[in-house]
């Protein structure tokens, strides 16, 4: 016989509930262990950021222009 078949529909909403609420307590305890950025810290890496994006689209946007320059002197 399977166990599953066992269980009593009362039986298997009190395992659904304390798997919620275990999973709800260990979700809270993972929260507990989150180190948030200083404001400063916060600022400088997004300036960071912003700065490395403008810069790899920069050399994006020159390589493309480079092969098209190449391509309209092979292709024309």
């Amino acid at each position: 016989m399977n166990k599953k078949e066992t269980i009593k529909p009362e039986e298997e909403k009190v395992q659904t509930n304390n798997q919620i609420t275990g999973l709800l307590k260990e979700t809270q305890e993972e929260f507990a262990k989150i180190v948030w950025p200083s404001r400063q810290q916060l600022i400088s890496e997004s300036i960071a950021v912003v700065l490395m994006v403008i810069l790899v689209a920069t050399i994006i946007y020159l390589v493309d222009n480079f092969f098209g320059w190449g391509a309209s002197l092979i292709f024309t």
